[in-house]
């Protein structure tokens, strides 16, 4: 049977000015069934967007053949309808949408498919229905939700009747159960309609849904198979900067406190995990009764002490509304009332629209409160004067950073905060620097364009104007969203780097997991409202209180939490897979964390 997806031996290179071209893809050859759900993995620049890029007919190889449904995309009088078979979703829902109203964006394509009226508003209608956003037919996109502008994006492509769905980095800005629902709607498109599926995505849960895995590397085909197959090359995986499923990354780790190993594929599923986990153990309990061994477990983690320590930020009864007093009015924040101790790490976390990024704005004074009082290093975050010098001690780093950037050169754009703090060039180049040191920029990359930067050596430059400014308190706004797991673990290692220093760390995430491993305490929002504010353990002890807020618990917690019926001594307040690897080794062989190896 013809494949909907055939490409076979393909390359393909960008054109740089004053540059040889750059190759994103190097003798590719792949094929994918009609109805199947394929994953695509890769770290940043390996090759994944432009492959997708392929499929879709924006960019025609420079060597050999891409086929969809037995259409060449090189031929011209084949786009059209290439296009109309392939949908595709970008990461930022934002850069899709073009009507003013949601039936307006919706009916865009198939109005440009020249489809006659009647089918066009049956379309339209058939569409909201499938993603549920028929009650908000007639509502400005801009008010809508995170998780619902990416529904509104598969809705628009719905409409237009496609074949295939292409998912790039979809997820990426969505809370937790937003993904899932999102997820979720793609599983029917597939099973329901028979859809056709390529998911590129750094989430690795999501990558458990497909039939099949493509993993790339500098523009190659590294490895491939099913999600079990290519998750359980465990060293592979992390070797090309990916991760592996908590889950299974928790059963190696077991497998290797117990000097065991683990049969092949038998950590592929949760369940077969599980139960791996406990052969493991079972083992490791008779060779304890035969002989004097016991396993070595590393030592508990002490969360930081707060008692007694200085408070930075009070954020008293804070209340925002946007555009008050007219049809518009929307209720961002209401009634927020929080603290920050200094040199703690602070995690603000809520689903999308919560109030998240409007609350941080207070902070340096880019938004003030109708209600309420913001205090910032014993300044008012509300006076002009205030304002001022809270912004030279604030930093501020927003969800896309390298849009920050506007320099001629990088070492420039490092230095423009340092600057309009009125410091001469003595004092300036050593922060500058300094700050280059911290997030890894070379000496020759200081004097470059920030516009010939990768995507990731300008998020390192954006990062690096902030540090310059050597700000008492760094506030970070997703900071990670779009980078693969070894770019979102460098950057949240300059953030743990920092707090080492001295700094105050703010952190707003989706990511439970990276919340969980760092914060010393969390903040839950939920529609504007403080839904829940304590130590990270006893925030995400709350199941329940969790997913009333439209959040889930980290999955790493929820892994340890299904083995407690197996293990009953087992504590599952844990994030840190290594952390849970020795708790169930402990749980599962009556030791205590930290206890020595006898011979």
């Amino acid at each position: 049977m013809q494949a909907f997806i055939d490409i076979s031996k393909v390359h393909f290179s960008y054109r740089q000015s004053n540059q040889d071209p750059l190759l994103a893809v190097q003798d590719v050859s792949l094929q994918i069934a009609a109805g199947s759900h394929v994953a695509i993995l890769g770290r940043n620049g390996s090759g994944k967007s432009t492959l997708a890029r392929l499929i879709n007919a924006l960019e025609q190889p420079s060597q050999g053949i891409v086929l969809v449904s037995g259409r060449n995309t090189a031929q011209e009088e084949n786009v059209w309808e290439i296009r109309r078979l392939c949908g595709m979703v970008f990461q930022n829902p934002d850069n899709q949408i073009v009507g003013t109203t949601v039936e307006e964006d919706v009916a865009f394509g198939p109005e440009n498919l020249g489809f006659p009226q009647p089918d066009i508003r049956l379309a339209v209608d058939e569409a909201l229905a499938y993603v549920g956003l028929s009650d908000d037919a007639q509502k400005p996109p801009h008010l809508l939700s995170g998780g619902q502008k990416q529904k509104l994006a598969i809705a628009g492509i719905l409409a237009m009747k496609p074949s295939c769905l292409i998912l790039d980095e979809a997820t990426s800005m969505l809370d937790p159960v937003s993904r899932h629902d999102f997820m979720q709607l793609v599983e029917t498109l597939v099973h329901d309609q028979n859809m056709t599926v390529v998911n590129i995505t750094h989430h690795m849960e999501e990558v458990l849904l497909a039939d099949f895995v493509y993993v790339m590397s500098g523009g190659r085909v590294v490895t491939s198979g099913t999600p079990a197959e290519v998750f359980d090359q465990v060293s592979l995986v992390r070797r090309e900067g990916l991760d592996v499923p908590d889950h299974t990354e928790i059963a190696h780790a077991v497998a290797s406190l117990l000097d065991d190993q683990l049969q092949p594929l038998e950590a592929a599923s949760w369940d077969s995990s599980r139960l791996a986990i406990l052969r493991l153990l079972d083992a490791a309990k008779r060779r304890a009764a035969q002989t004097n061994w016991r396993p070595a477990l590393p030592p508990a983690n002490t969360p930081m002490d707060l008692e007694g320590v200085e408070t930075v930020v009070q954020v008293k009864q804070l209340s925002y509304v946007y555009a008050p007093g007219t049809a518009m009015e929307t209720r961002a924040l209401d009634q927020v009332s929080f603290d920050v101790h200094k040199g703690e790490l602070l995690g603000i976390i809520g689903h999308s629209g919560s109030g998240k990024s409007t609350l941080i704005q207070h902070l340096n004074g880019l938004l003030r409160g109708h209600k309420g009082q913001v205090t910032v290093l014993g300044m008012d975050g509300s006076t002009n004067a205030d304002i001022r010098k809270i912004r030279q001690r604030v930093g501020l780093l927003f969800q896309y950073p390298e849009h920050q950037l506007f320099e001629e050169t990088v070492f420039q754009d490092i230095a423009f905060g340092p600057k309009r703090m009125g410091l001469d060039m003595a004092q300036i180049e050593p922060r500058v620097l300094k700050a280059a040191r911290i997030v890894g920029l070379q000496d020759e990359e200081l004097e470059r364009s920030p516009f010939e930067l990768s995507g990731g050596q300008k998020r390192r430059a954006a990062i690096a104007g902030v540090l310059a400014m050597e700000p008492e308190i760094l506030i970070l706004d997703e900071p990670a969203a779009g980078l693969d797991p070894a770019g979102r673990d460098e950057i949240l290692d300059y953030a743990a780097q920092l707090r080492q220093m001295g700094v105050t760390i703010i952190l707003v995430s989706h990511s439970m997991e990276d919340i969980a491993r760092l914060a010393d305490r969390v903040l839950v929002l939920r529609q504007g409202r403080v839904h829940a504010f304590g130590r990270t353990a006893d925030v995400f002890s709350q199941e329940e209180q969790l997913v009333r807020a439209g959040l889930s618990l980290p999955r790493t917690t929820a892994f340890l939490k299904s083995l407690c019926d197996d293990l009953p001594a087992l504590d599952w307040h844990c994030f840190k897979p290594e952390d849970a690897a020795a708790r169930i080794v402990a749980a599962g062989m009556g030791l205590s964390i930290g206890a020595e190896r006898t011979v």
